[in-house]
């Protein structure tokens, strides 16, 4: 499956910018004890592509989260309760995060191109309460995509 995001992805950028939909959730799909989350949790795009965050439960948002951006990139902040969209130009690793459920693990990554500009200082970045295990896994995931 790892290959065929990786081909879709090639794809994507012949075709140009393509938008991705990352849900925010009050439990995971899949595994109904993951809660509090965003899916997919790591996501692998092109330069200029756009993330849709879909507010499908009530009382989420994203944002960026400082120190995890690569440098030339713009912060973000969405309003609660409402979907939102971010196009990413600049290469490099993004971390975000819920920011009522932060503390609760609800955090995401999103690898744009090269993702190893500043893989190492967003991954560097102190997290709190479960967000800590949450992005460690995150990272460890990130890693396996990068390493395709």
């Amino acid at each position: 499956m790892a290959d065929s995001h990786e081909a879709k992805t090639e794809e994507a950028a012949a075709e140009g910018p393509v938008t991705h939909e990352v849900l925010m959730l009050n439990r995971h799909p899949d595994d109904k004890k993951k809660r509090e989350v965003f899916v997919p949790a790591v996501l692998k795009i092109n330069p200029g592509d756009t993330v849709k965050f879909v507010s499908v439960d009530k009382g989420h948002n994203s944002l960026s989260t400082k120190g995890m951006i690569p440098e030339g990139a713009e912060m973000w902040k969405s309003k609660i309760n409402k979907d939102f969209e971010v196009t990413l130009d600049v290469e490099g690793t993004y971390g975000y995060n819920c920011q009522p459920h932060q503390s609760l693990g609800m955090v995401g990554l999103i690898l744009v191109g090269d993702a190893s500009v500043n893989f190492e200082e967003a991954k560097g970045v102190k997290q709190r309460g479960k967000a800590k295990k949450v992005m460690a896994g995150l990272f460890e995931e990130a890693e396996a995509m990068m390493a395709e």
